[in-house]
């Protein structure tokens, strides 16, 4: 059977992918499966389809004995932030992140606030096949408890996590991407005393990640110019990460926030081991030159839920993916974009620096090529088929190059698509390579058809 867990939760088309009746069977294990909490906190993003998937898994929580909060529209991180303050709850996030809008998904957080381990995931699917359908409707009452209140203590805490410093007289652009950050995103800046202008700002589920956010930068680029903004945030579809723009369009991605943030903890000592987490897909520029100033970086495979994990056997302070997806000590290590925007535009004002300045001090990234293919086939047996020959070609091509050059393969956990990373000092071979290797891949996915 194949697995209905990806990377990060469940996600898929909605009514094809993902089914109302899928998400009440979910809710009913994975009530039955938590046994030690009542309570289940439900957030999602804007997506038209989020409150019929809300309905949908409350009535399988509350057939399984739970109650329902809903939360509202809201960060992905806001959830794992109430959890761990309210110690009696475990959570629920609707939504399919940066993935466009006829898409949905659920991110389940255990009683720590924690994203599912492989145990939990493989706990619930076994539970699925047990279910008999006249358990889902044991129980009548479908009452929600609407907490939309809930969403001033993160913001607050967004707040407290700058000891209250105020960021008076930076003018930010904010990309809300129509999605979760219009809950809460211009409000917390504007309260910090930022310049806000903020862009695709509207609750509107059928734009969501449609030509903004974190995928698409160039509407905010473009708003950055028509402002004369000091630094622009754009975030993703929940807001679990934010890609940065400066006044010249210079992209301030995952790896150069690790890089920059990473130099501020080393310099005050407070970074242990000068030790930071990234994935296989950080780029060699930035490794190159965390090495040169005396840290260290481990990666893993790619997902928060593995970097996470690194993180608490390292025992370490920073980590985070290139998208922007970043996980500090500062909130437990939950990835979120509002917070990660917050620091880095603190950072700016406390050191008294222009954006662009301490952007010019980070690290010169390798040229890197991302090539998306999409598979003809979503059978699981196909794609690892697939990744593990494109791999073992790899490995034979890079035994003829000579220069310094990484490529990687690998399977979307969210979507049917193989990713190939290309990266070298050379963008003439970047280039070459990628090319070859897509067509290479394109060739194998036809056989399949």
């Amino acid at each position: 059977m194949q697995s209905i867990f990806g990377t990060d939760g469940i996600r898929g088309i909605y009514k094809k992918g993902i089914t109302d009746l899928l998400a009440q069977r979910i809710g009913f294990a994975f009530g039955n499966i938590s046994k030690k909490k009542k309570k289940v906190l439900i957030g999602r993003d804007t997506r038209l389809s989020g409150e019929f998937l809300l309905k949908a898994l409350s009535h399988g929580l509350h057939a399984s004995g739970k109650e329902v909060f809903d939360i509202g529209i809201c960060p992905t991180p806001m959830i794992p932030f109430l959890i761990k303050n309210f110690k009696d709850c475990t959570g629920i996030m609707i939504s399919a992140s940066h993935n466009p809008p006829e898409y949905n998904g659920i991110k389940i957080f255990d009683e720590n606030g924690n994203k599912l381990n492989k145990t939990k995931e493989i706990e619930i699917e076994n539970h699925l096949k047990t279910i008999n359908q006249n358990d889902l409707f044991s129980k009548k009452d479908n009452h929600i408890i609407k907490r939309f209140d809930f969403l001033e203590i993160y913001e607050r805490s967004l707040i407290e996590s700058v000891d209250n410093h105020n960021l008076n007289g930076i003018k930010i652009i904010i990309d809300n991407c129509h999605g979760s950050a219009t809950s809460c995103a211009e409000n917390v800046f504007k309260r910090l005393g930022a310049n806000i202008h903020v862009i695709n700002s509207s609750f509107d589920g059928s734009k969501i990640n449609v030509n903004c956010g974190s995928t698409c930068l160039e509407p905010i680029k473009k708003a950055m110019n028509e402002f004369n903004a000091d630094l622009g945030f754009s975030f993703d579809g929940d807001a679990d990460r934010v890609v940065g723009i400066d006044s010249l369009g210079n992209v301030l991605d995952g790896d150069h926030i690790l890089f920059l943030w990473g130099r501020e903890l080393m310099k005050r000592k407070i970074l242990p081991g000068n030790l930071l987490i990234s994935t296989v897909m950080a780029n060699l520029g930035f490794e190159r030159a965390w090495n040169q100033i005396g840290g260290k970086l481990i990666r893993t495979p790619v997902g928060d839920k593995f970097i996470h994990s690194e993180i608490l056997k390292q025992k370490a302070h920073l980590g985070g993916e290139q998208s922007g997806h970043i996980l500090s000590k500062i909130n437990n290590y939950s990835g979120d974009g509002l917070l990660t925007a917050i620091q880095m535009a603190n950072f700016c004002s406390t050191k008294n620096i222009i954006f662009k300045d301490w952007l010019e001090t980070s690290f010169k990234a390798f040229p890197q090529k991302l090539s998306n293919i999409k598979l003809y086939s979503n059978d699981t047996n196909f794609k690892n088929a697939l990744e593990i020959n494109t791999n073992l070609i790899i490995k034979k091509k890079l035994k003829n190059i000579s220069e310094p050059c990484r490529i990687f393969a690998r399977n979307s956990g969210t979507e049917p698509v193989l990713r190939i990373l290309v990266e070298a000092e050379n963008k003439h071979l970047v280039d070459e390579i990628s090319k070859e290797m897509t067509k290479i891949v394109e060739n194998i996915n036809k056989q399949k058809n």
